[in-house]
């Protein structure tokens, strides 16, 4: 993209000043995404109290939505108790006079990035796209919706899914058998842990979009994604470590199967643009 602007000056002074109005595009699509952002934080920081019971602590409340679902579904198929997460209750502190006040304005925040994601992802969709030629921009198609349909899927999978597993094992793990230690989490350390499950498997779950741009532009083949599906099983085992808090290995499964799961998605994908890019190559030089 830069480079064509450069190819279009004549002089380095029009090139240059063509430089510095890109730049002063890209200033203003990040000004509107932080406007955005802004925006929905304003409206969750008005609501802050039913957002912090209902929302962020929904994962601790013993009749959250996942608690009944994974025990209707372990009976379901005839598992017993097994998916069946016992009541949770754990008490938070705030260990400084202004945790309670920032913390408000985290979660506001946070709150406001993921809400305005998809028009964050349009903005620099606007940006990225007079760089395009005429046929990538027809293969790029309901990209804003696919971005931001799998970013959303992630952070509900994170959310409904492995956030209830998490705390639940954390809160109820005891290193003693004397039950000597009392867990009393802070607050900081409980919205950290939620972003990073939220945040990680929704930027996880991009992987079968990355695949498509990766292909388009030629950096991988389907070739290229099989033969290396024995390192990407250990990357993503390292990677549900990661995102995961608990150590506990049914957390770390419930977020290896999807993301494998999406890394086969992924190479289905590629093996699908590859196929008509090698197609469209056929048809050009017949």
């Amino acid at each position: 993209m830069i480079n064509d602007l450069f190819q279009r000056g004549g002089d380095s002074e029009k090139a240059e000043m063509s430089f510095v109005d890109h730049l002063e595009a890209l200033r203003w699509h990040i000004v509107r995404s932080i406007l955005a952002i802004l925006v929905f934080a304003v409206i969750i920081f008005i609501k802050i109290h039913w957002v912090t019971d209902y929302i962020l602590f929904g994962p601790l409340n013993p009749d959250f939505v996942s608690y009944t679902g994974f025990c209707k579904f372990s009976h379901f198929i005839h598992a017993g108790d097994a998916f069946c997460l016992p009541p949770i209750k754990v008490n938070m502190q705030a260990n400084t006079f202004g945790t309670q006040f920032i913390g408000s304005f985290t979660i506001a925040i946070l709150g406001g990035f993921i809400a305005a994601f998809p028009y964050i992802f349009w903005e620099f969709w606007k940006f990225v796209k007079p760089a395009l030629k005429p046929n990538e921009l027809k293969n790029t198609r309901f990209a804003i919706f696919w971005v931001s349909f799998f970013f959303f899927l992630g952070a509900a999978f994170g959310y409904f899914v492995l956030s209830p597993f998490t705390f639940n094992f954390l809160a109820s793990f005891q290193l003693s058998n004397r039950n000597m230690i009392l867990t009393i989490p802070t607050l900081d350390d409980y919205i950290s842990n939620m972003t990073n499950i939220i945040l990680g498997c929704g930027i996880a779950f991009e992987m079968p979009v990355l695949a498509f741009v990766l292909t388009k532009i030629g950096l991988i083949t389907p070739k290229f994604l099989k033969t290396y599906r024995k390192y990407a099983i250990v990357v993503i085992l390292v990677v549900a470590a990661v995102i995961t808090p608990s150590p506990d290995w049914i957390s770390q499964m419930l977020v290896f199967l999807p993301l494998i799961s999406l890394y086969e998605i992924s190479v289905f994908v590629s093996k699908r643009v590859y196929k008509e890019e090698k197609q469209k190559e056929l048809e050009e030089w017949s």
